[in-house]
């Protein structure tokens, strides 16, 4: 089975108020449980100009300013290569799901792009409620840390940093047993 970690950075945190993705990373592997193998088969890394500012806030998170993006592509060149990546994919590893799939969703959709519908996603932050003393939704360093995963707060919120130490998480549960990838009935 294909399955990508993925991540987005965006302008803020409303994509019906008009807020854009600016940073996208996905990483692919071809995963078989049975046998318990993973290999890499790429990734895809891009920052893309919104055409529109950045709240304050979310640059404070991420780090990104638009004088950081004035030279990227914009948002319908990057929508079909990403698009393709999600659509070849029976899995989508996501931490923070709720927020992260459908700002893609959106997005892809407001370009004329289509997602198929089998698409599964598996979010690490609901699903690592058991790396937290009190079950909160654990923030990804917080997974990191019950996984025995390093984590630099200094490189947090790059999407491809985030997607690397998701991914090196994810699969610590998997081989732990935290974590299951089962399809929804």
């Amino acid at each position: 089975m294909i399955i990508a970690g993925l991540d987005t950075e965006t302008t803020g945190l409303d994509y019906e108020k008009g807020h854009r993705i600016i940073e996208v990373a996905a990483l692919l592997y071809d995963v078989d449980p049975v046998a318990n193998t993973r290999k890499a088969r790429g990734h895809f890394v891009q920052r893309i100009n919104p055409m529109r500012n950045i709240d304050a806030d979310a640059q404070r998170v991420h780090g990104i300013s638009l004088d950081d993006l004035r030279d990227k592509p914009v948002w319908e060149d990057v929508a079909p290569k990403i698009g393709k990546i999600v659509n070849a994919c029976d899995w989508l590893i996501i931490h923070n799901a709720n927020f992260d799939a459908p700002f893609l969703a959106h997005e892809l959709l407001r370009v004329g792009q289509s997602i198929k519908p089998d698409i599964e996603v598996f979010c690490t932050m609901e699903n690592g409620r058991w790396a937290t003393p009190t079950g909160k939704n654990p923030n990804l360093g917080e997974l990191c840390y019950a996984l025995n995963v390093d984590y630099d707060p200094s490189k947090a919120h790059s999407a491809l940093y985030d997607v690397e130490v998701m991914m090196q998480a994810f699969f610590k549960g998997i081989d732990l047993g935290a974590f299951r990838l089962e399809k929804k009935v």
